[in-house]
């Protein structure tokens, strides 16, 4: 497109002003601003800003008005505990495993610059024994999962479970390095495909798109909702047909588990969850934990109208908050909300018919923006907005949905925070991680010393099974085993 195709096209939008230092622009600054901007859909950008204006303010009209309903009861599973359905939803997990029906989709984009690293949050080392980093812990768990499939189905053949890594733009170099230099951890490189999330440029706060720099627009990752157009992105430049959801439906893949990087003890891929969305025959699940106390800073799972949502906490009135169900005595908001999906290929594939009716959230931030004399200025107070939208946007679309709750101390550690904190932080993930591989072996038969500790490898272990020889042995030595011969180093 020619520069003066170009103006008159961002004129027409009302974002003529990105252009504004043509002129001045080297000949290599010109090509990086045409080609950012040939490449941006502006009156997609226009239609977004306008409906997530619309929306924020139809929200706050609107606050405390809808009825918020906690979950039905046919709506909500659960395996605290252990149950009889956790048994059966297994073994029905892991035959449509070893029949090649689950793909995993993993939201990775993030950088760990909380935890004082510039890297992908996914080669973090939250300092266990081995040092793996949670990559690497949750590669293991696919391949000791396709293992465990394929020997209790008694299948001829291995099961596969492809992996799926949605990156950002600043981690995907680094995060297809680290896969590299590690060899995929084990895993089949072919199994293992890379995409990218979206970004949305940054408005100021009245819709206008922010220059960076003189040639350069400022973006920003599109939320982790964005993973819905990104699974219809073309993988490749040169093949507009190779898209995720192609390389799904190419695979005969039929359920896909979406998760976050941050959760130590994700179970990837998890048979239990699978079965139970396959028996339920719905569209769309999510794990859920129960609140630690009602006022707890966390979103719930519940029903808002006639339709199932994530409800905020600042949503949720006191009353409601501390309301408890007059059968069981638990908080009646308790569906914990923590970005653990099921959802089957079909309804992903469906989400393009319904995406403009999503709107996008709005955080109004502060973004560096350029001056009148071209140097770029450092606001000291929020200028402008970043749109993001929200994974769990898609919720109240669906037409079979379910939740499944499950035990906190199990499933849910995620890292947020510095070192140190002492919340949410690379110690208490380290500390509930080890905690999870004491009571693995203690549920065994087991016994270990005061003050031992012993990391599980995945590849030893998914999920505590598999450690039967281990009874009645008494460790009194802390370490790493990688296999169950290298227990008895440990007695």
């Amino acid at each position: 497109m020619a520069a003066e195709s170009l103006r008159r096209r961002y004129e027409a939008a009302g974002q003529g002003h990105l252009l504004q230092f043509w002129p001045q622009l080297s000949d290599s600054e010109r090509q990086q601003l045409q080609a950012q901007l040939e490449a941006l859909d502006i009156e997609r950008v226009n239609r977004v800003y306008k409906k997530a204006i619309g929306a924020e303010k139809e929200r706050a009209e609107q606050a405390g008005q809808d009825v918020v309903e906690p979950l039905p009861e046919d709506a909500a599973g659960s395996i605290i505990g252990g149950t009889e359905d956790e048994k059966k939803w297994r073994s029905i997990g892991l035959k449509a495993i070893s029949r090649g029906e689950l793909g995993v989709l993993l939201m990775a984009g993030g950088q760990g610059t909380r935890l004082g690293s510039t890297a992908p949050k996914g080669c973090y080392d939250i300092g266990l024994p081995s040092h793996k980093s949670l990559f690497q812990y949750q590669a293991e768990r696919i391949a000791r999962l396709q293992k465990i499939a394929a020997e209790e189905t008694q299948s001829s053949k291995p099961a596969v479970i492809p992996w799926y890594v949605m990156t950002s733009g600043p981690t995907r170099k680094e995060t297809e390095q680290f896969f590299e230099k590690h060899a995929y951890f084990g895993l089949d490189s072919k199994n293992v495909v890379f995409f990218e999330q979206g970004t949305l440029p940054c408005l100021t706060m009245d819709g206008k798109v922010i220059l960076e720099t003189p040639s350069k627009v400022a973006v920003a990752p599109d939320g982790n909702g964005g993973v819905y157009a990104a699974l219809r992105r073309p993988l490749n430049p040169f093949d507009d047909s190779h898209t995720v959801l192609a390389d799904l439906a190419k695979r005969n893949v039929r359920y896909v588990h979406a998760y976050c990087v941050d959760n130590c003890l994700v179970k990837v891929a998890d048979p239990v969850f699978l079965g139970h969305c396959i028996e339920k025959q719905v569209d769309c699940a999510a794990k859920v934990v129960p609140k630690a106390y009602p006022t707890e800073s966390v979103g719930v799972v519940a029903r808002r109208g006639n339709k199932f949502s994530v409800v905020e906490y600042s949503e949720i009135s006191q009353e409601q908050a501390e309301r408890r169900d007059p059968k069981t005595g638990e908080l009646a908001f308790r569906a914990g909300n923590i970005v653990n999906h099921l959802y089957t290929l079909d309804f992903l594939e469906e989400v393009e018919t319904f995406e403009d009716e999503l709107a996008f959230h709005i955080a109004r931030k502060k973004i560096p923006y350029v001056g009148e004399d071209g140097a770029t200025i450092k606001p000291t107070k929020p200028n402008g907005m970043k749109l993001e939208m929200f994974v769990f946007d898609v919720f109240p679309f669906t037409k079979r949905f379910a939740v499944l709750e499950v035990a906190r101390n199990e499933e849910f550690s995620p890292l947020k925070n510095a070192p140190g904190t002492g919340s949410d932080d690379p110690g208490t993930s380290r500390r509930d991680l080890l905690a999870q591989h004491r009571r693995f072996l203690e549920a065994a038969g087991a016994k270990l010393a005061d003050g031992v500790e012993i990391e599980v490898s995945p590849r030893v272990s998914y999920a505590g099974e598999g450690l039967q020889s281990l009874k009645g042995k008494t460790f009194t030595r802390s370490g790493l085993v990688e296999s169950l011969e290298e227990f008895d180093a440990l007695l």
